[in-house]
């Protein structure tokens, strides 16, 4: 079997090839080599640091040493997640001389299910939550990810390195985590499925945090069927598999004809994604969602922001002595290296955070208090009466990188910011590319609703793999 054959396979299809954990293994650190490495042929720089013990490990898997549902397979994890180790800095250089000293506890999940981490994804520093100009899927760790269907376009962020790598073949499974957004946007981006969990769903100790209401870790995969494998380690549960593989009949799916992205091609392929869904036996029903006002976001990000200050204070001390403690040293940090880390765009954001004083300001509460009301009382719950899953498509095609102007996203629903600030789960799967560029539907529900939402993902979803050796596209 052709490596390149051989690193798109899924879970089940390694499995009933009989491929090793050690053949697999080489053939990705072979790729990695070539395709993502700043001077292979493609420097894609999805990958940020290989495990110095993967083979070890892998040899391990193979004599039946690491048992489990994931035994033997490769998992990437995102930077700001602990692997012991492995520098786990969230692309920073404030973290660079600090690598985790412990596994975070997913990451000893996954061990434990008999994976194996290959080492730790790039993404967009501090989890794209340092500046308003920031551009996605850059660190000065790691430098600018780019996306596999088009060097020059975006990954998206904060997982960046995550959906790249899988998009590549560099990996099996990947590991995300998102405050809004961030493993949406990369999965659809880059063409594949991701489902960030309700809060709480997985443990975030030994994460690098941003938002204690918001953030959530979860899986990426190439499929439904592997996310929905990795969902069940990543949240001690079962039989999420068997409901993503259940169909959708007589599921009642909300339509959000109000979130659109405004991009008509990506728009118009939701409907057909829509009508893959009434064919498969689902009833579809048109639903009037909220749609988020600049009061709305303001609010979101006042929260996001005031939690921020507070929850690095409390994570970076974990990390040991030998440099920042906090915020405020972590933005002096950033000052007194300005040539690598202000380099391409500021901190404002951080300023900002410092200068809102935490969640001990009297703001805090009443800003929280009403941004969750809005999300939840003005939006989710009126749509989602008499609805088990709320679809909508999330991001148009993958738009230009640029460090000048800053990278941001130009067509985009507002899918992922109701159930961000509620801490409802979200998931997404690839639909048919429009002109050569994923897109990607967003299924929104309940907590505890995931392995419908795989369900939704899973008759929607199209796998398609990137062009490689074609050239960058303009």
């Amino acid at each position: 079997m052709e490596e390149a054959e051989l690193a798109y396979l899924g879970i089940d299809e390694l499995r009933a090839a009989g491929v090793s954990s050690v053949q697999l293994v080489e053939a990705l650190l072979k790729r990695i080599a070539e395709l993502d490495a700043p001077d292979s042929s493609t420097a894609l720089r999805s990958v940020l640091s290989v495990s110095g013990s993967v083979l070890d490990d892998a040899r391990a898997a193979d004599r039946g040493e690491r048992s489990g549902p994931l035994s033997g397979i490769p998992v990437l994890v995102k930077d700001s997640i602990e692997v012991a180790g492995l520098p786990s800095c969230a692309g920073s250089t404030a973290l660079a001389e600090r690598p985790a000293r412990r596994d975070a506890p997913l990451v000893h999940r996954i061990r434990e299910a008999g994976a194996v981490v290959l080492g730790t994804a790039n993404l967009s520093e501090w989890s794209n939550i340092r500046s308003v100009r920031s551009t996605s899927g850059w660190s000065a760790i790691g430098g600018l990810c780019g996306n596999p269907w088009a060097l020059d376009r975006s990954p998206g962020g904060s997982s960046s390195g995550s959906g790249a790598a899988l998009a590549a073949g560099l990996t099996v499974l990947a590991v995300g985590s998102e405050t809004d957004g961030s493993i949406t946007c990369p999965s659809s981006l880059n063409g594949v499925v991701g489902i960030k969990p309700a809060v709480g769903a997985v443990p975030r100790g030994g994460t690098v945090p941003v938002s204690t209401s918001q953030d959530s870790p979860g899986p990426m995969a190439r499929t439904t069927e592997d996310a929905a494998l990795l969902f069940e380690v990543l949240t001690g549960s079962s039989g999420v598999r068997a409901r993503a593989r259940g169909g959708v009949d007589g599921v009642c799916v909300g339509v959000a004809r109000t979130w659109r992205t405004a991009h008509p091609a990506t728009d118009a392929r939701f409907d057909e994604a829509v009508e893959e869904l009434r064919s498969a036996g689902a009833t579809v029903t048109d639903v009037e969602t909220a749609i988020p006002d600049a009061a709305v976001l303001a609010d979101e990000l006042t929260v996001l922001l005031c939690e921020l200050a507070d929850a690095l204070g409390a994570y970076l001390p974990g990390r040991g002595p030998g440099g920042p403690q906090d915020l405020a040293e972590v933005v002096a940090h950033e000052r007194a290296h300005a040539d690598v880390e202000l380099a391409r765009f500021g901190h404002d954001l951080f300023e900002q955070a410092l200068e809102l004083g935490g969640t001990g300001a009297d703001r805090y509460l009443e800003t929280r208090a009403r941004n969750l009301a809005w999300a939840l009382e003005t939006c989710l719950e009126p749509a989602m009466a008499g609805i088990d899953v709320l679809v909508a498509p999330t991001y148009g095609p993958a738009w230009k990188s640029d460090l000048v102007l800053g990278g941001h996203p130009g067509a985009a629903s507002p899918v992922t910011t109701a159930p961000s600030v509620a801490g409802w789960p979200i998931a997404t799967a690839p639909m048919v590319p429009v002109e050569g560029l994923p897109v990607g539907l967003g299924a929104v529900g309940r907590p505890g609703s995931e392995p419908l939402l795989l369900a939704v993902c899973g008759v929607v979803e199209h796998p398609a793999r990137p062009g490689w050796h074609a050239p960058v596209r303009g």
